[in-house]
């Protein structure tokens, strides 16, 4: 009996402390791939637009929850039939995630490779010339994609992701709601603390 009050007593006891690492990541992207019921972007438009964005992250030894926020201006914008009709636009990304990387053991001096996915929120804005293609519109949305971090140091290193962004709901107004997707590449700065 008093072994297995034992093997209870060590069971429960907390185990020692996993030092989790906290990382700050400003990037700079490009988005490519677009889909979207809100305009045709089929029809000569440029679809790589320039992102901007920063993503924190607390890792541990493999799991992780990270936050990523995003911004593309003139993601509607191109050399299609709106050319004249669109002014301004954008497409902004708001997510929380959950991190699974590579054991922090086996990549101590080398680059640590990881799956992101989570949800979140996605907001798209047009403005337009006549008041006919007007949105302003926020979006559930999802997110997943892989990349890998190196450290050149042990406080900064560089950081290389490729992610999808997809909305949550219909696929066109009539089905019930817009539907918006695209990739996302980007290089960071990641900072570790």
């Amino acid at each position: 009996m008093r072994g297995r009050f034992l093997l209870l007593v060590l069971f429960l006891l907390p185990a020692g402390r996993a030092s989790a690492e906290w990382q700050l990541k400003p990037w700079l992207g490009t988005t490519f791939a677009p889909g979207t019921t809100f305009v045709d972007l089929d029809s000569g438009a440029t679809v790589h637009h320039i992102a901007v964005g920063v993503t924190g992250l607390k890792l541990g030894e493999v799991f992780g929850i990270e936050a990523d926020v995003a911004h593309v201006p003139g993601f509607f914008q191109s050399g299609g039939p709106f050319k004249e009709l669109v002014l301004g636009s954008s497409v902004s990304t708001v997510t929380g995630n959950v991190v699974v990387a590579a054991p922090r053991r086996w990549t101590e001096y080398t680059l640590r490779p990881y799956f992101v996915a989570g949800g979140g929120l996605m907001r798209a804005r047009i403005d337009d010339a006549g008041d006919i293609l007007f949105v302003s519109s926020n979006l559930g949305a999802w997110d997943m994609g892989v990349g890998v971090t190196g450290f050149l140091s042990d406080r900064f290193g560089v950081s290389w992701d490729v992610r999808r962004f997809r909305s949550v709901g219909g696929q066109d107004p009539a089905s019930g709601g817009p539907r918006l997707s695209f990739w996302r590449a980007n290089m960071a700065l990641a900072i570790r603390y």
